[in-house]
């Protein structure tokens, strides 16, 4: 798997991780202005360590939901272009202001993922949309949101399956996730994104045509 522009391996403390360069987020691990991009804390970083076909070239337009203190989001900006932050929540809002400070191209939005219509006269046309949301029914927010994506752009999701069903096996849950995906997606790769993060699948796909 090649990573995209703007992500490297560096050495943290004789560990090997993933970094991008920019100012540090969450009291990650630095190495000059390289700072660690945290797996564990982080599902598009995991499912880059796990060597999933993302697409992620550096420089894309992205519109990333549930970017919560900004843990992720921020290093997708510290490579990508124009970066759109969805987060329902105030409280972890204000941390997200802060690590956006750095990243002028870092754009924080106190909106909930399931309305769309809300940021709808905000966000551009994306190549990206990334989704990491613990909200029961995570296929339908990445069915509201393709209409942002361009007809060759990723999704690239974590899907939870405690979030869909707390009592469901998870392996239940992603085949009826997978499921109702690709009514509006063309599923490129799942992965179940163990060790780094237990019960979630990561998922590559693109939208199917209309």
């Amino acid at each position: 798997m090649t990573l995209p522009t703007g992500v490297e391996r560096h050495e943290f403390g004789g560990e090997t991780s993933i970094a991008t360069q920019g100012e540090p987020v969450y009291g990650e691990r630095t190495d000059g202005d390289w700072r660690r991009w945290d797996p564990h804390r982080s599902k598009l970083g995991a499912m880059l360590e796990q060597g999933m076909e993302t697409g992620l070239e550096g420089d894309e337009t992205v519109l990333y939901l549930g970017a919560a203190a900004g843990t992720t989001v921020s290093h997708v900006a510290d490579f990508g272009g124009p970066t759109y932050a969805v987060e329902f929540a105030p409280r972890p809002v204000r941390e997200l202001l802060d690590a956006a400070e750095s990243r002028r191209n870092l754009f924080p939005l106190l909106k909930d993922a399931r309305k769309p219509e809300s940021y709808a006269h905000v966000v551009e046309p994306v190549d990206v949309v990334v989704q990491d949301v613990a909200t029961r029914g995570q296929a339908r927010v990445a069915t509201l949101n393709k209409q942002f994506l361009t007809d060759d752009g990723r999704l690239l999701a974590a899907i939870k399956a405690r979030s869909e069903d707390v009592t469901a096996d998870p392996a239940d849950v992603f085949d009826s996730v997978r499921a109702e995906l690709g009514s509006e997606y063309e599923l490129l790769e799942t992965a179940r994104l163990d060790p780094y993060h237990e019960d979630h699948l990561g998922v590559v796909a693109r939208p199917r045509e209309d």
